[in-house]
């Protein structure tokens, strides 16, 4: 019988826990309380707590996090924030959103920023750094803290793909003045629609998110900045309690596939992730290289097993920013990344089954059973 398998599937993991999520369903429509409430102060204090921050503010989405951060702490038209070159475009447009402009550095042989670029594309206009902990591993953040602290930048963190992911026992989102967080459902800890969240150790920080999330104002009809409409709702964020409740078994069950996968897959002609020294990734993607993708994912297509490429087009060529300028070979690094990288399916719920069976796939690749 053919199998088919999705990179990713949403149903199974939700099957584990449907009755608690059911159950916190009907008490927020129960309650008749909908915006702003018990159910969103409950989460955040949950969420701070379980990363060890001192401020969580629920916002709609990661990329409303990523620009309400950037806007909190003072990045303003025309300074220059250094980014990695190779990540969703979110990432940017929380930059640009706040007429700030993106510079692009390459990332390391982790895929993430590398940290030894970063000091090269520092100007004088440079007020801060986004780090993107990208697919669910950390960046060396020891490193980056440095430098930031060495020329007094601001350090945001993106965490839409690594919720508990840790380097050196500290777990992201705590090192930088902030750090944004998505919880749209395809993430590691998902709602069931748009959510996203800011952290912080910065008390006037989260006061001007609560602030900038509301219209502006802290009071209603009392608006002392122009603000947005960004409020994560009681029933995503009681739904998210649930799932945060069991954060650490579905981490647990990712853990266990990309184990797999790491001591089983053996194919030269594939290339699997690295992971840091001193750090546990989460594994938000199970991301490999190999120099003729398309001809892989085709492969694996005719076998019924889906991929993703995370990402085809890296931000600097996206048609979004062809005002900066940029060409392919200005990164070459991030460009070759596009064309090879390559995510294998990965999700709660999946069996052992399927994940053996895309383990013999890969490892048939390349054997004279390639069309």
């Amino acid at each position: 019988m053919e199998i088919k398998i999705p990179c990713n599937t949403l149903k199974p993991g939700y099957e584990i826990y449907r009755e608690e999520y059911i159950e916190a369903a009907i008490r927020v429509l129960d309650s008749g309380w909908y915006v702003l409430g018990h159910e969103l102060q409950t989460f955040e204090h949950e969420f701070s707590n379980w990363l060890g921050t001192n401020y969580c503010v629920g916002v709609n989405s990661g990329l409303d996090a990523l620009i309400l951060a950037f806007k909190a702490v003072g990045i303003n038209k025309n300074d220059e924030v250094i980014v990695p070159a190779n990540t969703f475009i979110a990432s940017v447009m929380g930059v640009s959103e706040n007429g700030a402009i993106p510079v692009f550095v390459e990332p390391n042989e982790f895929y993430n920023i590398d940290p030894d670029k970063i000091e090269c594309a520092i100007s004088p206009r440079t007020k801060a750094i986004l780090v993107v902990h990208l697919y669910g591993q950390s960046c060396q953040m020891d490193k980056i803290m440095q430098i930031a602290n060495t020329h007094g930048l601001v350090v945001i963190e993106d965490c839409a793909q690594s919720h508990g992911a840790t380097f050196k026992g500290q777990k992201t989102g705590t090192f930088g003045k902030a750090a944004c967080f998505s919880f749209f459902p395809t993430k590691n800890l998902g709602a069931f629609g748009d959510a996203g969240a800011v952290t912080t150790n910065d008390g006037d920080v989260a006061e001007k998110i609560r602030m900038y999330r509301n219209y502006g104002s802290k009071e209603k009809y009392y608006n002392q900045v122009q603000g947005a409409n960004s409020r994560l709702d009681e029933l995503q964020a009681a739904l998210l309690s649930v799932k945060l409740s069991h954060i650490n078994e579905l981490t647990e069950e990712r853990e266990k596939v990309a184990g797999l996968y790491l001591s089983k897959i053996k194919n030269p002609l594939i290339d699997l992730p690295m992971v840091i020294d001193s750090s546990r990734p989460v594994w938000h993607q199970f991301v490999i290289s190999t120099p003729q993708r398309d001809k892989l994912k085709h492969y694996l297509a005719d076998k019924g097993i889906d991929t993703l490429i995370h990402y085809p087009v890296p931000p600097y060529l996206a048609e979004a920013y062809a005002g900066l300028g940029y060409a392919a070979q200005d990164f070459p690094i991030a460009s070759r990344l596009a064309s090879t990288v390559l995510s294998l399916p990965i999700y709660n719920g999946m069996k052992d089954k399927e994940i053996n069976y895309v383990i013999d796939a890969i490892n048939s690749y390349g054997s004279g059973d390639v069309k």
